[in-house]
């Protein structure tokens, strides 16, 4: 009796163990496209098998108002959040809203593609430039400026930054530049440009012939032609903007363990060059780009202080709303 007593335990509690490890979570909120998001967690849960991820995908903007409604009930869900842009986990990280992880793997990786205090890491480069229908335009443009050209009047979309990080980020960013400001949006508006609730709507406009230009993140465009899409995606010659997509891990997580092996993953070299495969420019340095992009000296960047950016948030997203509709 005393050795089936003992058996019996023995087995309880190798059951117990298996669905504690069964058990190890991950809740992560993004807003990286579904598809690829997909092939992202496929790669995760080879390296980390325990792991289950549970996810949330939207638009960065969308992410954060589910954020904040939730931060507001003092029930926040998510461990960790791979979103657009640094602005948004800018204003995280100074609402204590970030854990610090300063053990994160950054060797190989600009000081400037992350928070010097650890809060935050830069996982790719996204840049957002022209995309135009080559079926529609005779003269490809080259300029920001050549979406107001005559032939473009009533033909031109692009992003919400009420819905879209990387909007976020370049209409902040145009509207802070003397050589365009608010007065570049509101010839844009005047002339019959639209806006539409995120990049891959604007694409599918653009691809069908629906508008003639757009202004999109350049993965998309590429990808797009690529598949044999009739469209082409132009750096201007003034420069594009840029995101870098950070993942961080809230000062809230429950499960923070999980948390860091994922944080670990971004930054990893498989996950790095996984981004390669889909059309992503790494942040890891020692990674070509893929293929379909010019070499990485050659693309000029454009760029304001994450920190107005942040400051004029608001401000941004209600006079393109005044501008463009909500």
């Amino acid at each position: 009796m005393r050795a089936r007593w003992t058996g019996l335990v023995a087995l309880a509690l190798a059951g117990w163990l298996g669905t504690a490890q069964a058990a190890e979570k991950l809740v992560l909120y993004t807003s990286q496209p579904t598809d690829q998001m997909k092939a992202v967690l496929d790669l995760f849960k080879k390296v980390e098998p325990g792991i289950e991820v549970e996810m949330f995908r939207s638009g960065t903007t969308e992410v954060m108002n589910k954020l904040a409604a939730e931060f507001a009930a003092g029930a926040p869900q998510a461990d960790v959040l791979l979103i657009a842009d640094e602005v948004a986990m800018s204003q995280l990280a100074r609402e204590g809203r970030l854990m610090p992880y300063p053990e994160a793997p950054v060797a190989r990786f600009p000081k400037h593609f992350y928070d010097k205090e650890m809060r935050w890491f830069g996982t790719k480069v996204i840049t957002t430039g022209i995309v135009y229908n080559t079926q529609l335009v005779k003269e490809p443009p080259k300029s920001w400026n050549d979406l107001l050209r005559p032939d473009a009047k009533g033909r031109v979309i692009m992003p919400s930054p009420l819905y879209s990080g990387a909007a976020v980020i370049h209409v902040g960013t145009l509207t802070e530049l003397p050589e365009f400001g608010w007065r570049y949006f509101e010839k844009l508006a005047e002339a019959g440009a639209l806006s539409a609730r995120g990049n891959g709507a604007v694409l599918d406009a653009v691809a069908k012939g629906e508008r003639a230009y757009g202004m999109l993140i350049d993965y998309m465009a590429l990808n797009a032609k690529a598949k044999g899409s009739p469209v082409e995606f132009v750096f201007p010659v003034e420069g594009v903007t840029a995101i870098t997509q950070p993942v961080a891990i809230l000062a809230t997580a429950k499960n923070v363990a999980a948390a860091k092996k994922f944080v670990d993953f971004q930054l990893s070299e498989a996950a790095q060059r996984q981004a390669v495969e889909q059309s992503y420019i790494p942040a890891m340095e020692g990674i070509a780009p893929p293929p379909a992009f010019p070499p990485i000296e050659t693309i000029k960047v454009i760029s304001v202080d994450p920190q107005i950016l942040a400051r004029k948030d608001e401000e941004t997203k209600k006079r393109f709303a005044d501008l463009f509709g909500g």
